[in-house]
């Protein structure tokens, strides 16, 4: 069973992620803060993350540079999950990093299709939209 560490301050989003990806059979971690996220990750060494950007305390993007800067987490697929639709933040995230980079609100089945190709492919970083 792969696992999927979602890191999400919104509360309903996270409760509906997490039960949408479980139903399709995943594992999940969550959590609502970047920090606990990086703790996570670096623990249980998850086979995907998919990370808000905008949150109190570290932002997706600093979630994502301390993610890269460890062997340990460095390979690890990472998707962002936002609701800043700028064309310039997706460039900026995939520049940093990141695998793909998804719009709020999105349909379900377009982040499972994600998820499930950037589990398979493993990071770039995978090819999941681009």
């Amino acid at each position: 069973m792969k696992t999927i560490l979602l890191i999400e301050n919104n509360a309903e989003m996270l409760e509906n992620l997490t039960e949408y990806l479980e139903m399709e059979g995943f594992k999940t971690l969550v959590t609502d803060n970047g920090k606990r996220g990086l703790e996570l990750a670096g623990e249980y060494l998850p086979d995907l993350i998919i990370c808000d950007v905008l949150m109190p305390e570290m932002n997706g993007y600093e979630v994502l540079r301390f993610l890269l800067k460890s062997a340990k987490t460095s390979e690890i697929p990472f998707i962002f999950s936002t609701s800043v639709s700028e064309k310039n933040n997706r460039t900026k995230a995939l520049k940093l990093g990141a695998d793909d980079y998804i719009i709020k609100p999105f349909e379900l089945e377009t982040l499972l299709n994600m998820v499930k190709t950037c589990i398979k492919t493993g990071s770039k970083r995978c090819a999941c939209t681009k």
